[in-house]
């Protein structure tokens, strides 16, 4: 256990990606911890050379705690689809392009669904959190949440995958539905979950 996490403290959140920056803070912000993301300090990515979420999240963390002095958190997430496979997985980001355009890859997501010919639209949502020291050991923790896939896209909240994914027992997609009570069963959430129950922060 590292143990070094307690209120009033300011710890980096390791990604560019203003959406994951912004959901992670809220999740903070109840417990007294302040937050800044690696893109608003200027740091650089990190090549994400992992072979899965933990594996990235980890890569990311290490570098913002390392090049920040911080105490630094990561999430690696992305969206699995039964019928591809589990593709696209750890290559969420990149079915959008250089540019990372995800309604690019929602469009890819839905194309390769229709040429497989598949009718099974399960889908879930994996997050991988790591949590590390600038000199120390890293842990991390992963959540999960399953739901079905739809098309074409439907609301304009949330980021990334979330206007076409329904979770289960709900009719709204992610895109649709109130930031707060996405925010309750995200699969970010189920992740920070384990985390703040790891006694790593607040006791």
């Amino acid at each position: 256990m590292m143990g070094d996490l307690k209120r009033g403290d300011r710890i980096v959140i390791a990604t560019h990606n203003e959406g994951k920056a912004s959901e992670l803070a809220e999740l903070f912000a109840p417990l007294g911890i302040e937050t800044v993301s690696a893109g608003a300090l200027g740091l650089k990515e990190p090549e994400e050379t992992g072979e899965s979420f933990a594996e990235n999240a980890e890569v990311k963390a290490e570098a913002a705690a390392a090049a920040s002095g911080m105490l630094a958190v990561a999430d690696d997430s992305g969206l699995e689809v039964a019928s591809l496979g589990g593709a696209p997985g750890i290559h969420s980001a990149r079915w959008g392009g250089p540019n990372k355009d995800f309604r690019l890859a929602m469009e890819r997501v839905n194309r390769e669904l229709e040429a497989s010919g598949a009718t099974d639209r399960r889908a879930n949502f994996t997050c991988a959190l790591a949590f590390a020291q600038p000199a120390g050991k890293t842990l991390v923790f992963t959540g999960k949440v399953d739901g079905t896939l739809v098309w074409p896209p439907r609301g304009t909240r949330g980021f990334g995958y979330d206007p076409i994914f329904v979770p289960d027992g709900y009719t709204e997609t992610f895109g649709e539905m109130d930031p707060a009570l996405k925010n309750e069963m995200s699969h970010r959430m189920r992740a920070f979950e384990k985390l703040i129950l790891s006694n790593l922060a607040l006791r």
